[in-house]
């Protein structure tokens, strides 16, 4: 029996989610580790993987964790005016492809550009068996950055976008093509107003913590 027999299957978690929402494990806006240039990052809840060395344990569990509407998330990236695009990180974000292929498409309404990390292939999106919503979500992205992290094949340099080798990136949008130029050893670190903290990057994982 392999590790996905033994999960619940994530579409019965899924369900919870009510129309029109996401189930999130964390936001930020303008990171410039998360694709290019200035940009909101949305982390999204629920991973079946559990790849070794993951750098989100936190976002492994289907659970509900933060349900915020798509129209409050729209309202709330397009407030930042340094938000030149949005990301959707995880997670595993394609399985709630179809919520942020509506939100995508609302972002990219107010001239926002939008990528993904995924660890499904772009053939497997592509085909039968992808997740509900992955081909509509496939339309709406700019980027995508597909393949699971494999631990052993890690990449850490100022010269790759890629957090492990086996990833690729897919431009779909021509204008981007020469903006591939953030680094797989960047950090980030957030400091909101009620003290949590949060650091992002390849390196530095996600996590959130309140300081004393």
């Amino acid at each position: 029996m392999t590790q996905y027999q033994q999960k619940t299957h994530p579409y019965v978690s899924l369900f919870e989610i009510p129309a029109g929402y996401l189930n999130i494990m964390g936001y930020v806006d303008a990171s410039e580790v998360n694709g290019p240039g200035s940009r909101a990052v949305v982390w999204v809840q629920g991973c079946m993987r559990e790849c070794p060395g993951c750098f989100n344990e936190a976002s492994w569990s289907f659970e509900i964790n933060q349900l915020i509407s798509i129209d409050n998330l729209v309202e709330k990236i397009l407030a930042d005016p340094r938000n030149l695009g949005v990301t959707f990180s995880g997670g595993e974000p394609f399985w709630q492809a179809s919520a942020l292929a509506n939100l995508a498409k609302k972002v990219k309404a107010a001239g926002l550009n939008v990528m993904s990390f995924t660890g499904f292939t772009l053939e497997q999106l592509q085909s039968d068996y992808a997740p509900a919503g992955a081909k509509d979500l496939l339309t709406q992205l700019d980027i995508l950055i597909d393949g699971a992290y494999v631990e052993g094949l890690a990449v850490n340099s100022p010269n790759s976008p890629v957090s492990s080798s086996n990833q690729r990136v897919h431009v779909f949008n021509p204008a981007l093509s020469d903006k591939i130029n953030w680094a797989s050893d960047q950090i980030e670190v957030h400091i909101f107003k009620d003290g949590s903290r949060l650091i992002t990057g390849y390196q530095g994982g996600l996590e959130l913590t309140t300081e004393d």
